[in-house]
């Protein structure tokens, strides 16, 4: 007889579930006045969600019987073409420039975003090292940081600070997961930290968004203007929001709104209320999946949960930080709620794992107490 799901695993796949159908609605609320304008069709951008969703969950159902044994066998298999899907964006033809910024592959009919696919990847090739060997040396470590010194370097080349830094943060949490010392930590920090300060000076634009951080209304027509525009968003919201579909900043005032910016939309028309109760999803989901991560019995298993978990809880403290004037202004999605095919069905595709690891877990328990 199958067993039924656990608690842990069901309340994964209904978190997504819900995130992700949140995200629809406040995808339509944010983008069709946009979506109006620009193409005749108010509906634009949530049909082509929608059909990201479909796929998505047909996926994560997928990755729900796929071995991570699999997984395991075929990491350099997995990290080789995580590169290489990042670096055919620089090809002419193949990769697509918008915004300044070259992040997207044209498949003709579609356009997907390999820093998406990369950022798991790269999750799955360090645990596999972490399973191997444990991180308390350098030269343990030293597979792990080269891998992600490639991933890093080829989204940093598109260029891509956020993802950058989503990556990076993911990569400390698997490292002190798998026993990184707090001075290896120090020390990794110095080369990091100048790293970060040379980036900052040598393009013009981050130095500017980081002064637009620091003091926005001095530029307030220019890199000051999205952050401001977000505040007002935010602000206006108050307490119980201005109500569902009643935003004022969607109106070509937000732009990003139905992506990086969703949460602006969110607090905006549902409020401070509204975005406490998305954030609680996102919390009780995070839990779930440590709690999945910390009674995987096997090694492999327990550090892929807890880098997939990592992922997903960095992102939407970096999306949160970013939208609230937290820290410098930069795009990266909120995950399962903003728009972005890419980005849901491989956030889709990692609950599915979680849910395969969580059910070899209980398969395990269940043949141990038979015996």
């Amino acid at each position: 007889m199958k067993k039924r799901l656990s608690l842990e695993s069901t309340g994964v796949i209904v978190c997504a579930t819900v995130l992700s159908l949140i995200g629809l609605v406040m995808q339509y609320s944010a983008s069709c006045y946009a979506a109006e304008t620009q193409f005749g069709d108010a509906f634009y951008y949530v049909k082509k969600q929608a059909i990201s969703l479909v796929v998505a969950i047909v996926v994560m159902v997928g990755a729900r019987y796929i071995k991570t044994d699999y997984l395991y066998k075929a990491r350099y298999i997995i990290l080789a073409t995580s590169c290489m899907l990042l670096a055919m964006v620089f090809i002419p033809g193949i990769g697509v420039e918008n915004y300044g910024a070259t992040r997207w592959i044209n498949l003709g009919f579609t356009t997907f975003q390999p820093s998406d696919i990369a950022k798991f990847g790269l999750v799955i090739f360090i645990a596999s090292c972490l399973n191997k060997k444990s991180a308390l040396t350098f030269r343990n470590m030293m597979p792990i940081l080269l891998a992600t010194l490639a991933v890093c370097g080829l989204i940093m080349l598109e260029p891509n600070m956020s993802v950058t830094m989503c990556v990076g943060l993911s990569v400390i949490i698997m490292l002190f997961a798998g026993g990184c010392r707090l001075k290896h930590f120090a020390i990794m920090a110095i080369p990091v930290v100048i790293g970060v300060v040379a980036l900052i000076f040598m393009e013009p634009y981050r130095l500017k968004r980081l002064m637009a951080f620091v003091d926005p209304w001095a530029s307030p027509l220019g890199e000051g203007y999205q952050l401001i525009q977000s505040y007002y968003a935010l602000g206006s919201g108050g307490l119980f929001g201005l109500g569902l579909f009643n935003s004022r900043q969607k109106y070509l005032f937000l732009t990003f709104s139905e992506s990086d910016f969703i949460l602006s939309i969110i607090g905006e028309e549902l409020g401070w209320v509204g975005v406490v109760i998305l954030l609680l999803i996102f919390i009780a989901l995070i839990i779930c999946g440590v709690r999945i991560a910390m009674r995987a019995t096997d090694r492999f298993d327990g550090y892929l949960a807890v880098g997939i978990t990592a992922v997903i809880a960095v992102q939407t403290l970096l999306n949160v930080a970013v939208v609230s004037g937290s820290i410098p202004p930069t795009g990266l999605p909120l995950p399962f709620v903003s728009n972005g095919g890419t980005s849901l069905v491989c956030f889709m595709a990692s609950i599915g794992i979680l849910v395969n690891i969580d059910s070899k877990s209980q398969q395990s328990f269940a043949n141990h107490k038979i015996y």
